[in-house]
């Protein structure tokens, strides 16, 4: 089995921390398993992007463009962005909640990541979209949103690993006093 998937959002987002638990996930139970990220200024909201590719015969973490089973989208825009890498019969799993951009604050501009997602919807015949605010709200922290989009991908089958595949690697890497609040996040369904 040979899976590709791609993960993008910005910084804060807890993108590399899922890009790590999928990874280890993978590496559990056998699975060779390639990663990279990419990083532009995260801490002040730039884009971060992980590249993770399992499977034998991988010789390099980069996906290429067309080559990604799944794009998991921490923010809308992000996830257009990367559309190309996508597959054509690959799957979207994408965040609602938007992250305004540094210029779009600065010029006024309104930013609500539902023309994105729209955009998505209309190029991608699997596109699965997770209401984030929705999520933040009825778990009581934004900060476990990587974890629910985890947990909707390996739902849809897509992400190659399962969610109990999952746990084991939530409870291996998250803090202890985190925990509890991620493995209900991973079970969180979210979507609309």
């Amino acid at each position: 089995m040979h899976k590709s998937i791609l993960l993008c959002g910005v910084g804060g987002q807890g993108t590399v921390l899922a890009s790590k638990l999928v990874a280890a996930a993978a590496m559990a139970k056998g699975l060779p398993i390639l990663t990279a990220e990419t990083i532009g200024m995260a801490q002040r909201g730039g884009s971060v992007t992980s590249h993770l590719r399992m499977g034998e015969n991988l010789y390099s973490p980069l996906i290429g463009r067309g080559q990604a089973d799944l794009i998991l989208g921490f923010e809308p825009g992000e996830a257009v962005r990367n559309l190309p890498y996508l597959k054509a019969d690959g799957t979207v799993v994408v965040n609602t909640r938007p992250v305004r951009p540094v210029t779009g604050s600065l010029s006024g501009t309104d930013y609500t990541g539902l023309e994105m997602i729209e955009y998505l919807k209309s190029k991608v015949g699997h596109v699965l979209v997770v209401d984030g605010d929705r999520a933040a709200e009825e778990l009581g922290s934004a900060k476990v949103l990587n974890v629910v989009l985890l947990g909707t991908a390996a739902e849809s089958g897509a992400l190659g690993v399962t969610k109990e595949e999952l746990k084991s690697a939530i409870r291996e890497k998250v803090a202890p006093r985190f925990l509890e609040l991620n493995l209900r996040a991973l079970d969180y369904a979210a979507i609309y």
